[in-house]
């Protein structure tokens, strides 16, 4: 429902459980609900008890398509769970992970967050082998092309899987009696491992270790392959690594705020975020408010540094969420009104500061501020967490074309005229780099800058700027 939310969606959530004696199904369920936010398109959860892998897929959110009964079925000591945002790849079932491989030698399965650039050629390749593809998926590549590597040894099969993948992959794979996750070279999306007594978690984020009891350990290394079993956890393979990128997207909207990703919390980011506009770009106003939820954070951080009064101007509705009922015309027109609501008796005659975390295409941010004028508003000054997006994604986030993209085709004047705001503010590069606490050559900026960390294929974006 696009008329409904501009904002950047990542590809996927994933967790993986490995603890012998306790309820997997139910431990990856919890750590998916935590994942949520990644993705509400479809989710799946397997098991392996040592001798049989068994997968439930469906449409829909996690709490929506999972019961008992469901659960009672997925025996076992091993998990793994996947929720879904598309990508690479339609919406539809056969897409929903985790995907089942059954290769020569042994059965996986295996959850994908990320895009393989090199998917297509790498199917045709595998086709010749012999694989059977069912979906039209990336992870259905790297799927087969784990299972059917042509070596022994489980540290051989990924460093032959790795050499041949390009693009972001953070994984998280099983067979029937052990747990892997991966993470590609450069770190594009993140994977994190936790300890549960008796046991290990490898999810997305922090967060989904919160929900199932899990204490947080560290992070996966940009090319590293962890391994759990009835041997305990270990690193089976570390690839070399000379360049890092993970996605700076994860602090700006994509992780919730009380993960940790690259060593610092979240709402940290967004909090400093919203101090670095402050001093950039300073307003006249009588309050700060954010859009609710992923800006809320860095407009306390505008707050506290303009030293001007912070405040709840928008009520977000939150289960609204994703739905598969369209709305009929009226209800289409209603548009933001239906997930956010304006609070007249707070805003009333008053100058605001409205900070929010990216402009896309630019579809959200003028209804909200026609929220905001519809409610009292005096003046309405917009201040965004992200700087201008330029170029779109091509590991894993479903950034639109650059026909699209409303900052790449105009200027901020002109945005601003577009959106309606009484002024516009975008953080910097280099303002962005300082809230986030990390160097520019450690993380992925290609939808502001158009450098990608890895040579991608650009034609898309040539055909959408002649057309």
């Amino acid at each position: 429902m696009p008329f409904l939310d501009d904002h950047v969606q990542e590809a996927c959530g994933i967790v993986g459980v490995y603890a012998p004696g306790e309820d997997v199904a139910r431990a990856a369920f919890f750590g998916l609900s935590a994942l949520q936010h990644r993705g509400q398109e479809s989710v799946g959860i397997a098991t392996g008890d040592g001798a049989d892998i068994r997968a439930r897929t469906a449409m829909g959110l996690v709490a929506q398509t999972f019961n008992e009964d469901d659960l009672s079925r997925l025996t076992g000591h091993v998990a793994i769970g996947h929720t879904r945002y598309s990508t690479m790849g339609s919406s539809y079932l056969a897409n929903a992970q985790p995907i089942l491989s059954d290769g020569p030698t042994f059965e996986l399965a295996l959850a994908h967050n990320g895009n393989v650039v090199n998917a297509a050629e790498l199917k045709d390749e595998l086709s010749e082998w012999g694989c059977d593809f069912t979906t039209t998926s990336d992870s259905e590549v790297v799927a087969h092309l784990i299972s059917y590597a042509p070596v022994q040894s489980w540290a051989e099969r990924f460093a032959y899987a790795m050499g041949r993948l390009r693009g972001a992959y953070s994984l998280v794979l099983m067979t029937k009696d052990a747990l892997f996750g991966i993470r590609d070279s450069l770190g594009v999306r993140p994977l994190c491992i936790g300890k549960l007594d008796g046991g290990w978690v490898i999810a997305s984020e922090s967060c989904a270790l919160d929900h199932i009891g899990a204490t947080f350990v560290r992070e996966v290394r940009p090319g590293e392959v962890v391994m759990a079993d009835a041997s305990g956890l270990r690193t089976i393979y570390q690839r070399d690594v000379d360049q890092r990128a993970s996605c700076i997207f994860e602090h700006i909207y994509f992780a919730r705020p009380d993960s940790v990703i690259d060593d610092r919390l979240v709402y940290s980011s967004r909090m400093a975020m919203g101090a670095e506009l402050a001093r950039e770009y300073p307003a006249d106003a009588e309050m700060v408010i954010g859009v609710p939820d992923s800006a809320t954070a860095a407009a306390v951080g505008y707050s506290r540094e303009s030293g001007i009064p912070y405040g709840d101007g928008l009520v977000k509705n939150r289960y609204v969420g994703r739905t598969f009922i369209l709305p009929d015309q009226r209800m289409r027109s209603l548009g933001v009104q239906m997930k956010l609501n304006a609070l007249p008796e707070l805003i009333a005659g008053k100058r605001l500061v409205v900070v929010e975390d990216s402009i896309v295409r630019g579809t959200t941010c003028r209804p909200v501020v026609d929220l905001l004028r519809k409610g009292g508003a005096a003046e309405v000054h917009l201040r965004i967490c992200a700087p201008p997006i330029m170029h779109p994604c091509h590991l894993g986030v479903d950034f639109p074309t650059r026909r699209e993209l409303i900052a790449a085709n105009n200027t901020v004047e002109e945005v601003r005229q577009a959106v309606g705001a009484d002024s516009l503010g975008y953080l910097s590069h280099a303002g962005l780099l300082r809230a986030v606490g990390v160097a520019k050559d450690s993380v992925c900026m290609a939808c502001f800058t158009g450098d990608h960390p890895i040579p991608v294929q650009l034609e898309m974006d040539k055909l959408a700027l002649e057309t």
